[in-house]
């Protein structure tokens, strides 16, 4: 069960940090982890998008580009998804304060296609941002977890899919689920957990593809990869680790990543959730180097899980 009465909970863990453990944290007064890695300082590089396959993608095949941070546009079978979008400066119930880029979206606002389908994962800042939301407005289908719907709707946006863990939804030619992750929800300090999380699957006829949202590791992602996988693209964070004290029950390493990409049996993974928004203390380069020896470590082909560059596309 992940319900209970009024609020939602992760079912293989109670350790969820909460503002005590979050001050404890800032104030520098937690368990000492050693010191951090030198270098890995700057953030990723740009590259130019490949505007040709994004205005003609190959509908027989999935198409990804990194547009940042938990950001892809998704293509596949003549649909455009939004991952967990956010195009402002910073992820911030305000605008003037709060984390912010340290890279500039890798896609324009204005360079997206049409976008067809949102999916949401949770409502955090750096997953749900207002004011992306408002620029994309009521044209795509929303798919969210159980309670956001209420927080569409008070923006006049009622195109919305609300999902419960392992419910599915038809989208054009597509199937959609909503699946299990390991974190916590709230925008506010009254308002924890009060609306759920989730990754998400799409299946399309070409291919199916998981999106894990935020998440810890759990053995939710071996029951994922048993009852609807093998995934053709898994797009699985793996920065915001550090301290690991504070972190490990809502934020995998890279190390736990790659077990992602195992337990789900993906065929090509992404990265995600690194790289654009100061959140945590590890460097802002240092994830795609602990997934580059994480991979060598399991034995598996650095191109089948890859940390691409802010407007970088890959086809699979």
């Amino acid at each position: 069960m992940h319900r209970h009465k009024n609020r939602f909970k992760n079912p293989h863990t109670r350790e969820i940090r909460g503002w005590l453990d979050f001050l404890k944290w800032q104030l520098g007064l937690g368990p000492s982890e050693g010191p951090v890695r030198d270098g890995f300082l700057s953030p990723p590089q740009q590259v130019q998008p490949d505007f040709a396959r994004i205005r003609n993608p190959d509908a027989a095949r999935v198409q990804v580009t990194w547009v940042g941070h938990s950001t892809f546009l998704l293509q596949a079978a003549g649909v455009n998804i939004l991952t967990d979008p956010i195009f402002s400066r910073r992820c911030s119930p305000v605008s003037f304060a709060g984390p912010q880029r340290l890279t500039a979206p890798g896609l324009e606002f204005a360079a997206l296609p049409r976008i067809h389908a949102v999916l949401i994962s949770h409502n955090h800042y750096d997953h749900l941002d207002a004011r992306t939301v408002s620029r994309l407005g009521a044209a795509p289908v929303y798919f969210v977890p159980l309670g956001l719907a209420r927080w569409f709707a008070k923006r006049g946006i009622r195109d919305v899919v609300e999902l419960d863990w392992w419910e599915t939804s038809t989208f054009a030619d597509l199937q959609i689920t909503c699946v299990p992750s390991q974190h916590f929800s709230g925008r506010s300090l009254f308002d924890r957990n009060r609306t759920l999380w989730s990754g998400w699957v799409v299946e399309s006829t070409a291919g199916r593809i998981f999106f894990a949202g935020d998440t810890g590791y759990s053995p939710q992602f071996k029951e994922i990869g048993e009852k609807l996988g093998p995934f053709r693209l898994a797009l699985i964070p793996i920065g915001a680790y550090r301290p690991r004290w504070f972190m490990r029950p809502a934020h995998v390493d890279p190390r736990e990543a790659v077990q992602i990409h195992r337990d789900v049996r993906a065929e090509f993974s992404v990265a995600s959730h690194w790289g654009t928004f100061p959140l945590t203390d590890e460097p802002v380069g240092e994830p795609p180097v602990l997934l580059a020896e994480a991979l060598r470590e399991a034995g598996i082909a650095a191109d089948r899980f890859q940390a691409l560059r802010p407007g970088e596309t890959r086809v699979v």
